[in-house]
Parts: structure tokens; sequence; C-alpha cells
């Protein structure tokens, strides 16, 4: 990576952290690396149940899986070699594919507006999406809660300038919340459904405000040079995400032990996670070029993306 990308990989929030240590499964001379978060439950899933190993070994490849805090830190080490298929949520490509990192768009998800929220603590004064006027807002810049605030606080008619973000990953926000050093925090699921549980209040979520898709995404040489791979692994994605909805309990028992998250917080996160993966619509694109445009005008991102450019023909 050279400094100038990873400088605004950094400004984004993306640096490793120490929980991007994975374990590998040879199965030959190649391996497909995982970059995955608490948020990818069909990446977990094929994880914990060894699905995506017996997939790929019949071509040759073995995998191994890294976790991450969020987002932007997983398209760094795509950037780095260090992860050939990743899982993100809407903003970390589009500040990626800004700051010159060869990403490209493998499937999406299904839109789930209510798996990521503004909250606040009980008793706050704010008490609408206008009131964070002057407020401090804790949130993951480059993730998909950073659009959301964006978005939310133009729809309220105020200004990004009017409020005060704070630039935390997931754990940090949540303790600043707690602590009273930020009025707001807005994150993604399961740690929406983890503050929620905990008597958190949601401000607003992103429903009318943003599709909140998640990606499965690779880089341009892995996916042109690995392609029956990469084709084997969303098949497989596909395949568990088909069997989701039909086994939640289940999934938040097994999934409780493997990302330390309690079931009870997993059901309610689950209650509003749609499920299905499908290949990236010209329709898909534009909403993505429209969070782009979105960061751009802000200088958020450094420069305008023409995110078709990241889908494989």
């Amino acid at each position: 990576m050279t400094i100038s990308r990873r400088r605004i990989l950094q400004a984004s929030g993306a640096l490793l952290p120490a929980l991007a240590l994975g374990t590998e499964a040879q199965a030959g001379d190649r391996v497909l690396k995982v970059g995955y978060q608490k948020a990818s439950v069909a990446l977990s899933l094929l994880k914990a149940q060894g699905l995506l190993e017996k997939r790929l070994k019949p071509l040759g490849y073995g995998v191994s899986w890294a976790i991450f805090t969020s987002g932007p830190p997983i398209l760094e080490a795509l950037n780095d070699g260090a992860v050939d298929l990743a899982f993100t949520g809407e903003p970390p490509p589009i500040f990626a594919q800004a700051a010159g990192v060869p990403v490209v768009y493998a499937a999406a998800t299904q839109p789930s507006p209510r798996s990521v929220a503004i909250l606040v603590q009980p008793g706050s004064s704010v008490k609408t999406v206008a009131d964070l006027r002057g407020k401090k807002v804790a949130v993951a810049k480059g993730s998909s809660a950073n659009y959301l605030v964006v978005a939310a606080i133009r729809h309220a008619g105020l200004a990004w300038s009017d409020i005060t973000p704070v630039y935390l990953q997931p754990s940090d926000g949540r303790v600043a919340l707690q602590s009273g050093a930020v009025d707001a925090w807005a994150v993604w699921d399961p740690f929406e459904a983890s503050a929620q549980v905990a008597g958190a209040k949601i401000l607003t979520d992103g429903t009318g405000l943003m599709p909140n898709r998640a990606f499965y995404l690779s880089s341009h040489d892995f996916a042109t040079q690995n392609a029956p791979a990469l084709k084997a692994a969303i098949g497989a994605i596909q395949e568990i995400e088909a069997w989701e909805p039909k086994h939640v309990d289940q999934i938040a028992t097994d999934l409780s032990k493997t990302i330390g998250v309690s079931p009870e917080i997993l059901k309610v996160w689950f209650t509003r996670q749609k499920y299905g993966v499908e290949p990236v619509t010209p329709a898909i694109v534009a909403d993505q070029q429209k969070i782009a445009d979105t960061f751009a005008a802000l200088h958020l991102i450094p420069r305008k993306i023409d995110v078709s450019q990241a889908v494989l023909g």
C-alpha cells in the first residue's frame, strides 16, 4: 500500500486490529483468505460448519479466516493482500475505491435498514435527530453507520457542520455513550442490538434513509485470476443464507458460542435482518453511487468516484 492510500484508509478508521489474526486450513497450494466481522452471520456460520472448506477443497484451495472490528480495516487488509474475500457495509468499498484500492463487488445482501441505528442513553435530552444540533455523535468513520448519520441529519434539516462527529470503533463508541462523553452513538448490529438490550434507545434507524446492504468484495486481481474459487465461495454463502431464516433459534445458540454475543441479543438482531444474496445490479450500483456522491460532497472522501468501475463485467 502506498503512503497516500494508507493515510486515507487510516483517516477512515482502517487500522488493523489485534483480532485480525485467523486460522488456516490448507487443501492445496492456494488459500482463499476471508476477512469477516461479527455482523457477517453467513461467514461465521460457514466457518463454524466448515462448509466453505468443503466447497473449495475440490478446486485445490484451503481457507484462512481473520476477524475484524469493522469494514474499513478489512479493506485495508484486502489492499495489502492479506484478505481475498471481504464482508462490509456500503461505505467501506467507497472509501477504498476513492483511496485507489482495486476493490471489486462480488455480491450483495438484501437491504436491512433497521440493522443500523443512532442510539441515545435512557433519559437523554435528545429526542429527535434535530436535537443533535451542537451534539457529539460517536461513529466509525467510513462505516454504514457513518452514512446513516449523514443521511439522518440531512433529512432533519441539519448540516454536517451542525454536529461534532467523534470517530470511534464500536467498542469505544459504546463506552463513550455510556460515560456521557458523546450524546449519541451510531452503529450496526449486533452492536445495536446489544446496546438496545442494555437499555439504549433508538433515535432513528436506517428506514427511509439508506438501504443498508452489505457486500461481499474481492480484489480485482484475485477475482479475475481465481474466478472459480470466488464463484464457489459466493455459492456457499447463498446456500447458507437460504438456510438461515428457517433456523434462527439454532443459529442464535450456535453463533453465540463463536462470536461471544448472547442468544438474546442475536435474536433481537435477527428479527430485523433480511436474508439472501444477489448479483450487484445497476439499481444497487445507483444506490452506492448516491452514497459515494454524498461523501464526496462533504469531502469525507478525497475525490468523486464511479462505482460502476468496481463492478466486474
